[in-house]
């Protein structure tokens, strides 16, 4: 009997005690509720860009300086990529489409209306000057922004610029200055100008006397190319004879070849009579890129492109690269990919291009035209940089190369 009230006593001892432990509450006795899940990421945004371009013909025999299949089409790709490295962080892709024009195949009006009608906004054109007017009055008012990327003719920044075309390459007359400047600074003053049978052969050397008049130099004598083109010949002829005494008699610092089809300008350096450098189309070139421009972070630019396409980068293919580039980083400025906002934006002095080049570039609002260094070149390395170092502008050195705002014929509408 005693040990079953002991018993009892210890039951209920242990009742109080459990009756004195705290009650957790409600929440903690019940499972936690499932968090709503997060919402999706936004989708980006992607951004086709068009590329109209115009394979070179494979040249009938071998050739080691043809212009690869896919030059300017390469560069493409890899500002796409590069486009699509910054979008990363800002939620925008880009995608490219690119229409090769060939012989038989719709013409350059016809593949940019195609690509415009699939709510594409930006043409980068690598096309001469008459299909890259044509392209820009087909697109006209609907919002189209075209860059033209291979046709240095001065007019299209003159009395046929466009309010939608925005040129990426030099023109001719900021190529001459370019050359021009050097050869100041040189003191080489005295020029003998050699001009070839293409139209734009005139046009060049037209630009070239220009820039003669602008610097102080002085074309000494002026002589047609009659000789063919020996620079593509095979084998000896009479002609090369006749070639190496046309220099003969002239009294000059440098010889001037005005030959952008790359015919016969190339035979010209080391058979002069008298010992003188070349340069223009041919020799001594201001150009846009080259493989021995490495600094600025160029070479990365260089090894990048390499591994993308097999080979160097040729300035066609920078220049469409930098087409591409322009739409990228007026995106990012801007936030948005509209070409609305982005077109007014490239005028603007906010908007600037990174472009291996040692300075952000930028465009003339008066003509369209990128403000860029000029890199002048022989064919294995590079000489110098234009401007050179003491032109001075009231706005930028890059405004002593080319057409000045008082100068220009363009009459942009307001």
């Amino acid at each position: 009997m005693r040990s079953s009230l002991k018993t009892s006593a210890r039951l209920v001892s242990a009742l109080l005690a459990l009756s004195a432990l705290p009650v957790p509450p409600a929440s903690a006795q019940e499972p936690a509720a499932k968090a709503d899940p997060a919402p999706p990421a936004p989708a980006p945004s992607e951004t086709p860009i068009g590329l109209i371009y115009r394979p070179q013909p494979s040249p009938s025999s071998y050739d080691a300086e043809a212009p690869p299949e896919d030059e300017g089409l390469a560069g493409a790709r890899m500002g796409i990529a590069d486009n699509n490295t910054t979008g990363r962080f800002t939620k925008q892709t880009y995608a490219l489409d690119a229409v090769a024009l060939g012989e038989g195949g719709p013409g350059a009006v016809d593949a940019a209306n195609s690509l415009v009608s699939k709510g594409i906004k930006f043409l980068a054109l690598a096309l001469p000057a008459d299909e890259v007017l044509a392209v820009a009055d087909a697109v006209k008012g609907q919002g189209v922004v075209v860059f033209n990327a291979a046709a240095p003719d001065d007019r299209l920044r003159g009395a046929d610029c466009r309010q939608n075309v925005f040129h990426i390459l030099p023109s001719r007359a900021m190529q001459t200055d370019a050359l021009a400047q050097f050869f100041t600074f040189m003191r080489w003053r005295k020029l003998f100008l050699i001009v070839g049978p293409n139209p734009a052969d005139r046009l060049y050397a037209d630009a070239w006397k220009r820039s003669a008049t602008k610097f102080g130099l002085k074309i000494v004598a002026e002589k047609p190319w009659t000789f063919g083109p020996l620079a593509r010949a095979r084998g000896d002829t009479p002609t090369r004879a006749e070639a190496m005494i046309f220099t003969r008699g002239i009294d000059y610092d440098i010889a001037l070849v005005a030959d952008e089809a790359a015919d016969w300008g190339d035979y010209v350096p080391f058979r002069t009579v008298d010992p003188r450098p070349v340069a223009g189309t041919q020799g001594l070139v201001a150009t846009t890129w080259h493989p021995t421009l490495e600094t600025w972070g160029a070479a990365q630019a260089q090894n990048r492109f390499r591994r993308l396409a097999g080979r160097l980068m040729r300035p066609l293919d920078y220049q469409v690269w930098a087409a591409i580039r322009t739409v990228g980083d007026a995106a990012t400025a801007r936030k948005s990919t509209d070409a609305a906002a982005i077109g007014p934006y490239l005028t603007d002095p906010a908007f600037s291009l990174p472009a291996y080049k040692g300075v952000s570039l930028s465009f003339r609002p008066w003509d369209h035209q990128l403000r860029q260094p000029i890199i002048v070149v022989q064919p294995k390395a590079m000489v110098t940089v234009t401007p050179e170092q003491g032109y001075l502008h009231q706005r930028t050195p890059l405004d002593t190369l080319g057409i000045d705002l008082p100068e220009t014929a363009c009459k942009m509408p307001p």
